[in-house]
């Protein structure tokens, strides 16, 4: 059973992450619904909400996308239906209509697209299709929102009734107008309209020579106005069939709604339904919105977050359109506890809480932004102790407060707990505080726990480089300018950079040093030596990546200069096989010209004859016999390759000419004249010796050690002697 404490979601900012999700949502209750998302409780559900989220996600980047689910909250009349003589408006009931249409839409979609969402069609494949509703209601209200005239046969004849005595009213009303407008008793608007009724506008002097009922007059009082005394008596009767046409609608919706009734649990189904279908479609938006995928699941219990984000980071970011830096960790059987360390403001935190809430998030049913080889586990608790936990209202320090809670992993942490705990160890005297830490670090060892912490203290960084299974890790930082590189390196602590941010914030040189020597120096030579470390992780780091870019284009040269190896093997093939042909050629005519010398000097026919038989038939024993096609492909190929050879000799031939044509026409420098003593050395030479003596175009060249005798023409002057 999987639980992760209510203070680790506080701690990680998952509540923000809900309220993003919820904002997402279409519908009110959707909304609700997405604030109390909550990790779940066995792996069977979660994987199946994750593939639901993934699946809906998938329909973003297809052709078949889901349909609406959009839908008017039905909860007061799901409540109306659960009272006997309750009857729905027509306004409730069209609602009612619109998500039955909704519900069929999707499940009858999500049915024929079954190989493409199998999980969200298992998932609406308890949601009953049916029609009836919908019929029904149709077949009583119009398009308008008002009830048909043949919703019954009552109905049908009291509306009959009805437009018949407004017709009376009419006329009789028209009849006594022009009576009274003739006898010049009306004012000159003649009527007007009280109470929803037509009525005489009679001046105020003929008031009493107007039969009818007063219903008002104007604030001068200079009109009174009058309902004619025959449209009076139609009128009423009017009222009455009015009032009987309401009994008999609500009559009528009395029985929809009864009819409706045996149908509450399917109503419920299909409210809830969309609501879940709403939370799906948000989370798969707030997926998009962040590259978010669903991870391969790890057989063993380990993790390997490859270019995580923090999720909230990432989409404020993205708003401000400044960039955000992804780590890479990993957490396995042979590292288990990863103790962060370095200068404040270097990502330690974010990194820490990174991985807690994209776990959060994962075990909650929802994506989350990290490369598509990440791999990820289940954690059955997830602790954590993070940010200023002072506690106001229970008068606890924050190192009590801390204390508390590591009591609280002692007795919860095992190992199948990720503990993530911030500036582990602070809060009280540092020696004693870091001696406890490390106390509390070796339990959750033994105890197997998975765990990140970040720390200033150097027993703890100790610690992490002593056991097997627990690695030290650091932020870079530029080695020059201190700022951070927002990169996590495992293998290595990291300095607090303490003395050299201080001094890079203008703390004067004088203080720091009386601050150095204030502590012992074996400390101030440990944090100078990781300091140093960490610099020459920094440029090896930049060195690897150079490296890595070089190997590339090493690769990528080798490539090319094996692809032009083939091609120049293949040349030298079809070359080799043309010197060999001509080769064979030369030896026939060699052979051919001393049969044709011998006949020459003995004139015997019948020998020359046989020689030149004797040789035919040894070149033809050597020949393999080939069809016509074989023999024209064979002399194509030769003639090609004889056409590249001789292209590529002329060019040389061309090359060679240029070049003796251009040392022709070079001005010749004129050659110097060597004397005895003079430092000289051969053309091709490296080594200078000195002329002892010339005789005939010739010179003795002493070496020092030997001397030897070369022509002038071979030298060159390397310094005259000086006279």
């Amino acid at each position: 059973m999987i639980h992760i404490h209510e203070k680790t979601l506080q701690d990680l900012e998952f509540q923000t992450v809900l309220q993003q999700v919820s904002e997402l949502c279409i519908t009110p209750l959707g909304n609700e619904k997405a604030l109390q998302i909550s990790p779940y409780k066995t792996r069977e559900e979660l994987e199946h909400a994750l593939n639901l989220t993934n699946e809906y996600v998938s329909s973003f980047y297809n052709d078949n996308r889901i349909p609406n689910h959009g839908f008017d909250t039905i909860t007061k009349e799901i409540k109306l239906l659960n009272i006997e003589n309750t009857y729905l408006e027509v306004h409730g009931l069209k609602k009612i209509v619109a998500m039955s249409i909704t519900v069929n839409t999707i499940v009858v979609f999500l049915k024929k697209f079954e190989e493409y969402y199998p999980n969200l069609n298992q998932f609406a494949s308890h949601i009953e299709v049916t029609k009836i509703l919908i019929e029904k209601v149709d077949g009583i209200v119009d398009r308008f929102g008002d009830i048909k005239d043949n919703a019954s046969n009552l109905l049908f004849d009291l509306r009959q009734s009805i437009n018949k005595i407004r017709g009376k009213i009419n006329s009789s009303f028209s009849s006594a107008l022009n009576t009274y407008h003739n006898l010049e008793y009306l004012d000159d608007i003649r009527e007007s309209v009280v109470d929803n009724k037509r009525v005489l506008a009679v001046k105020a002097m003929y008031r009493r020579k107007v039969k009818g009922s007063i219903m008002g007059g104007s604030k001068t009082g200079s009109i009174v106005y009058i309902e004619p005394e025959t449209t009076l008596q139609y009128s009423r009767e009017l009222n009455n069939l009015e009032y009987e046409e309401q009994e008999e609608v609500i009559r009528i919706l009395k029985e929809v709604t009864d009819f409706m009734r045996p149908f509450l649990t399917l109503l419920k189904d299909y409210q809830n339904f969309l609501i879940d279908l709403d939370v799906i479609s948000a989370k798969a938006k707030y997926a998009k919105s962040m590259n978010g995928i669903l991870p391969k699941f790890s057989e063993d219990k380990s993790m390997f977050l490859r270019d995580a984000y923090h999720p909230l980071l990432y989409l404020n970011n993205l708003e401000k359109k400044e960039k955000t830096f992804p780590q890479t960790i990993e957490l396995k059987q042979d590292s288990r506890i990863i103790v962060i360390s370095g200068p404040n403001a270097g990502g330690k935190s974010i990194t820490l809480k990174t991985v807690g809430l994209l776990q959060v998030m994962l075990q909650s049913g929802m994506l989350i932004p990290v490369h598509e080889r990440s791999t990820v586990c289940l954690f059955d608790r997830i602790l954590s102790d993070i940010g200023d936990n002072q506690s106001i209202e229970n008068h606890l320090s924050t190192y009590s407060y801390r204390l508390k809670q590591m009591n609280y992993f002692l007795k919860k942490c095992n190992k199948n707990t990720l503990f993530l705990i911030d500036e582990f160890g602070t809060g009280s005297d540092p020696e004693l505080g870091g001696a406890l830490a490390e106390t509390f670090l070796e339990e959750f060892y033994h105890r197997e726990a998975f765990g990140i912490i970040t720390t200033h203290y150097s027993n703890l960084k100790i610690l992490a480089n002593e056991l097997p299974n627990m690695l030290n890790a650091n932020m870079l930082f530029d080695e020059r300018t201190l700022e951070p590189l927002f990169k996590l390196v495992i293998g290595q602590a990291g300095s607090s950079f303490t003395f050299e941010v201080a001094q890079k914030n203008g703390i004067p040189y004088s203080l720091i040093n009386r601050a150095k020597k204030k502590i012992e120096r074996s400390k101030v030579r440990f944090d100078a030596t990781i300091a140093k470390l960490q610099k020459e992780r920094s440029r090896l780091e930049k060195t690897g990546q150079s490296l890595k870019q070089n190997e590339k284009k090493k690769l990528e040269e080798a490539d090319k200069l094996e692809e032009i190896n083939i091609k120049i093997q293949k040349k030298l093939e079809s070359y080799q096989e043309l010197y060999d042909s001509n080769q064979r050629l030369i030896y026939l005519g060699q052979k051919f010209n001393d049969i044709a010398e011998k006949y020459f000097d003995n004139k015997q026919k019948r020998q020359l004859m046989a020689e030149l038989f004797k040789l035919v038939q040894i070149e033809n024993s050597k020949r393999k016999k080939v069809s016509a096609k074989q023999k024209k492909a064979i002399k194509a190929k030769e003639t090609q390759v004889k056409q590249e050879a001789e292209k590529k000799v002329n060019v040389i031939r061309k090359k060679k000419k240029a070049e003796k044509k251009k040392a022709a026409e070079a001005p010749q420098k004129p050659k110097p004249i060597l004397k005895v003593g003079d430092r000289v050395r051969m053309h091709d030479g490296r080594a200078i010796g000195s002329i002892d003596s010339i005789e005939k175009n010739k010179a003795n060249v002493n070496y020092g050690i030997f001397t030897t005798n070369v022509a002038l023409d071979l030298l060159e002057l390397v310094e005259a002697v000086k006279k």
